[in-house]
C-alpha cells in the first residue's frame, strides 16, 4: 500500500517539475520542451501574429484614407494635325478630358494639401482633388517648392480631416509601413505595405505623364508596392503617421519605391504657414551619395558627401567641384549620416551668400569659396 502511495507521489512530483523546468527553459533560453506535449503552441503565436499585423493595416488603411485625395488635371484641348490613309490631313481634339495623375495628403482641415512638385508640374493646367467620399474641388491655388519636391495645394473646404504628421529622424531600416495612393492613376486609394528597404538614398525622379525630371537625395527607399500615380501619397508608420511622401518607383526593377522624408515636408509647411508661400532658394549645383561610417571605414576614405555628378555651369562647376569629390565639412559643419547633409546646410542659405566647401580628393584635402546661385 504504502509502496503504491510513493510511487503516485514520485510520478507527480516528476510532472511537477519537468512542467516547472520546462517553463523556466522556456523563460531564459527560448526552449519549448512542452511544445512536444502540448503542441499546437507555435500555431497558435503565428496566428496571433497575422492577426495583429493584419488589425494594424486595416485600421491604419480605415483611419487615414479619408485623408487621402486623388489628383485630377484637365489640361486645355488643342487641335492637331494628323496624316491619313488617303495622303491628307485630318484634324482631332487633344487633351481637355480630366486624368488621374497623383496622390495627395490633406495637412488641414481648411484644405491645404501636400503633394509632389512633378504631379503638378504643369503651370497651365487645371487641377481637381478628389476625396475619398467622390467629392471634386478645384485646386484654388499651388505654391511650388523652388528645391523639393513638394506642392502645396489649396481648395476651399472645411472640416476636412488631417493626416498626422509624424517624424523621420529616427528611422529604422526593416521599419514596417504602409503606403496609399491612386495607383497607376486609376485605383483610388489603393492599400499596400512593406519595410523601409534603405535610407540616404539619391535619386532622381520623372512623371510618366510629363517631361519632367528632378534631382533628390536623402530618400526613404521601401519595398512597398508603389506605382505611377501613387506619387504625393503617404507613406505611414504602424501608429498611422506619415514619415514620408511617396514620390517614385523604379519601372524595371521589383518592389522598389521612393519617399521623402516627412521632416523635409514639415519645414517646407512651417515656411508656407509663415510667409504664404515659398522664397527663392539658394542652389549649389552638385549630386551626392552619403558615404555612410561604415562604408567609409571599408574603403579608407573620409565620412562626408560622395559627388556623383555636379551641374554643367552651376557654383560648384564654377568652383572646380568635380565627381568623385568628397565633401567633408560645410562652413566649418561636419558631413555625416546623422544629418541632412549638404542639402541641409544649403537649405538655410541665401542666393548670393558664399560658403566654404571642404573636400576630400585622392587622399588631399582643400578648401572652396563658393558663391550660391539662385534655384530655377
Amino acid at each position: 500500500m504504502f509502496k503504491k502511495i510513493f510511487l503516485v507521489l514520485g510520478i507527480v512530483s516528476f510532472l511537477l517539475l519537468a512542467v516547472l523546468g520546462g517553463a523556466i527553459s522556456d523563460r531564459l533560453f527560448g526552449f519549448s520542451p512542452l511544445d512536444k506535449l502540448f503542441p499546437g503552441k507555435g500555431e497558435v503565436t503565428q496566428v496571433n501574429k497575422f492577426i495583429t499585423e493584419e488589425s494594424v493595416v486595416t485600421g491604419v488603411a480605415e483611419n487615414v484614407s479619408p485623408s487621402v485625395v486623388t489628383v485630377s488635371v484637365q489640361t486645355s484641348p488643342q487641335r492637331v494635325l494628323q496624316l491619313n490613309l488617303f495622303g491628307g490631313f485630318t484634324s482631332k481634339i487633344q487633351g481637355g478630358t480630366p486624368q488621374n495623375i497623383g496622390s495627395g495628403f490633406i495637412v488641414s482641415s481648411d484644405g491645404l494639401i501636400i503633394t509632389n512638385k512633378h504631379v503638378v508640374s504643369d503651370v497651365d493646367a487645371q487641377y481637381k482633388v478628389i476625396t475619398s467620399d467622390d467629392k471634386e474641388y478645384e485646386v484654388v491655388k499651388i505654391s511650388r517648392d523652388p528645391v523639393n519636391d513638394i506642392a502645396v495645394l489649396q481648395i476651399e473646404a472645411s472640416n476636412l480631416k488631417p493626416v498626422e504628421l509624424g517624424d523621420s529622424t529616427n528611422l529604422k531600416v526593416g521599419q514596417f509601413v504602409i503606403a496609399i495612393g491612386t495607383a497607376l492613376g486609376e485605383f483610388r486609394h489603393t492599400v499596400t505595405t512593406g519595410v523601409i528597404s534603405g535610407l540616404g538614398r539619391g535619386i532622381t525622379t520623372s512623371s510618366p505623364y510629363r517631361g519632367y525630371a528632378e534631382k533628390l537625395d536623402d530618400i526613404i527607399q521601401t519595398d512597398a508596392a508603389i506605382n505611377p500615380g501613387n506619387s504625393g501619397g503617404p507613406l505611414l508608420n504602424s501608429n498611422g503617421a506619415v514619415i514620408g511622401v511617396n514620390v517614385a518607383v523604379v519601372e524595371e526593377a521589383n518592389n522598389i519605391g521612393f519617399a521623402l522624408p516627412i521632416n523635409i515636408v514639415k519645414e517646407a509647411l512651417k515656411e508656407f504657414n509663415a510667409n504664404g508661400g515659398f522664397s527663392k532658394k539658394a542652389y549649389l549645383g552638385v549630386e551626392y551619395q552619403i558615404i555612410t561610417q561604415a562604408n567609409a571605414i571599408l574603403n579608407s576614405v573620409p565620412q562626408g558627401a560622395y559627388i556623383v555628378g555636379v551641374i554643367a555651369d552651376s557654383p560648384a562647376e564654377k568652383a572646380g567641384v568635380s565627381r568623385g569629390d568628397i565633401i567633408i565639412k560645410v562652413d566649418g559643419k561636419e558631413i555625416n549620416e546623422k544629418n541632412r547633409g549638404v542639402s541641409e546646410i544649403i537649405s538655410k542659405k541665401k542666393p548670393g551668400e558664399s560658403i566654404e566647401v571642404e573636400i576630400w580628393r585622392g587622399g588631399d584635402t582643400q578648401k572652396l569659396q563658393i558663391t550660391l546661385s539662385e534655384f530655377n
